[in-house]
């Protein structure tokens, strides 16, 4: 349960309880729950568009459920993007990456990256939902939080196959996760994968998603590793939100195939 609330706690700004005895150790064993707060934030937003929905239509219902994401998690994810796009659009080296993408200022890289990342969430959900046969269905809910629990489910993979890129100490968000077991491994996945699961029950084509995250991922690791020796946490915040949009894309296509 400290875990839970230690997710809530860290990857949103949903209100907790006081998590007694709390430890760094805490927030490393969080990352079990990453995907399932893609859940609750999915949740959330499917709530809102369809409430939004009734009243405005869809363009303004995908506005409104893309504004409650963003509240829900304090833009936690969207910062890290930008960061990343200041950071390495701007830095030409390790220490001038690492030292913008602490800097609290956003400069021109990610507010460019910011209106992008947003005009493209917008055209593609607006592009899904206003196909007909996808409204009225469970596919609806489905889309939400599989985007949300999915991209959580690469960001946080990229903590098990690369290494922390800060040693000293100045990450503006600490901790971040640095040690995990297989609890850990077997949370983010059984929560990351099941949404798309029930996805594939309705075409098996959904799992082919995977292809184009995992190269995501792989090419994010080596990319990173070698501009500053591995993650940072404004880059896994990166990661989720490129995976959002990849994810969002692909259910695009693949509803325009069907």
């Amino acid at each position: 349960m400290k875990s839970f609330l230690a997710a809530l706690m860290f990857y949103t700004r949903i209100p907790v309880p006081r998590i007694r005895d709390y430890s760094d150790n805490i927030v490393n064993t969080a990352i079990r729950y990453f995907s399932f707060v893609g859940w609750i934030v999915g949740a959330i937003s499917y709530g809102v568009f369809v409430a939004a929905e009734l009243a405005f239509g869809v363009n303004i219902a995908v506005i409104l459920s893309l504004v409650a994401g963003v509240l829900t998690t304090g833009c936690f994810h969207e910062d890290g993007f930008a960061d990343m796009a200041d950071g390495f659009g701007g830095g030409t080296s390790k220490s001038k990456i690492l030292d913008i993408m602490k800097d609290s200022r956003i400069g021109s890289f990610g507010t460019i990256a910011l209106i992008l990342l947003f005009g493209l969430k917008f055209f593609a959900l607006v592009s899904i939902f206003s196909r007909g046969e996808i409204e009225g269905t469970t596919a609806v809910p489905l889309v939400f939080i599989t985007y949300h629990s999915l991209a959580r489910f690469v960001s946080g993979n990229m903590v098990f196959v690369s290494k922390y890129a800060r040693d000293d100490g100045t990450s503006k968000i600490k901790p971040v996760e640095k040690s995990w077991t297989w609890r850990e491994v077997v949370g983010l996945y059984l929560f990351g994968l099941a949404p798309l699961m029930v996805c594939v029950v309705y075409h098996w084509q959904y799992c082919l998603v995977l292809i184009p995250l995992a190269i995501i991922l792989l090419g994010a690791k080596k990319y990173f590793e070698r501009r500053i020796g591995g993650y940072t946490g404004d880059c896994l915040g990166a990661i989720e939100q490129i995976s959002e949009i990849t994810i969002l894309l692909y259910f695009v296509v693949l509803l325009k195939i069907l």
